[in-house]
């Protein structure tokens, strides 16, 4: 069983980031090799220090908790901090150790380290019962950026640039006015997290945004296919079109 663990705090609040070093005052074998205060800084850090856990706030500025875990390679175990509950349901998706909601006891705290501890030891499976935690309401919010990492480089993309998504196996092609970018998502997720004014299905391997669309065109009956701004056409199936009616009537 390994007895010492370095950690790293990612927190935007440096109160937050105290009151956590404070807790773990009570487990002399963690140390704290680094404290971050935004996502970029927390990937950067946690690739070259490689810790055994982190602690992880959720809204920050510039990326997101969950961004910033989206753009990791083999990510250590993360203890999830946050003021919100909505994300709890997210946070297990992402198969967090524990979610802490702020503000939180010493106890609390200290429940979440150890079972962390035991995790990281192989003493507990991953059969972790989540009852309470799906009494919790998920997470309505949806995408304003999509982030796409591309070796060393990160790009953000503003939901704004988007213009359509390509399926593509297992993959997603992102679409801008100036670029095409790969992204490891399915069709099915980016349905769920863009915003349905905005984008719609309209084929089962394309989804438009609404403001790129300039004409919608019947080839032969039920055939149907979509002109954007740029001059770029795209199938519709028949749902789609339905949708795609329904949204401009």
């Amino acid at each position: 069983m390994k007895h010492n663990y370095r950690i790293i705090i990612v927190d935007d609040e440096p109160l937050a980031r105290q009151l956590i070093k404070k807790y773990l005052e009570e487990f002399p074998n963690v140390e704290v090799t680094a404290e971050c205060e935004n996502g970029f800084e927390g990937i950067k850090v946690i690739q070259e220090k490689k810790p055994d856990f982190i602690f992880l706030d959720i809204q920050m500025p510039k990326l997101t908790g969950f961004e910033m875990l989206e753009l990791l390679n083999n990510p250590p175990e993360i203890i999830f901090t946050t003021a919100y509950d909505q994300y709890a349901i997210r946070a297990f998706e992402m198969n967090a150790v524990d979610y802490l909601l702020k503000p939180f006891s010493a106890e609390r705290f200290n429940n979440a380290v150890k079972k962390t501890f035991e995790k990281l030891s192989h003493e507990i499976h991953e059969e972790t019962s989540y009852d309470e935690l799906l009494s919790v309401k998920n997470s309505e919010e949806k995408l304003d950026k999509i982030l796409i990492k591309n070796g060393t480089r990160i790009h953000i993309i503003p939901i704004g640039e988007v213009e359509f998504l390509e399926a593509q196996d297992d993959y997603v092609y992102v679409h801008t006015g100036k670029a095409k970018y790969l992204k490891q998502k399915t069709m099915k997720y980016f349905e769920e997290h863009l915003d349905e004014t905005n984008f719609v299905r309209i084929h089962r391997s394309f989804i438009a945004a609404t403001g790129a669309i300039k004409q919608i065109d019947l080839l032969e009956k039920e055939s149907y296919q979509v002109t954007l701004n740029d001059g770029k056409k795209l199938p519709v199936s028949k749902t789609g079109y339905q949708k795609l009616k329904e949204l401009f009537k």
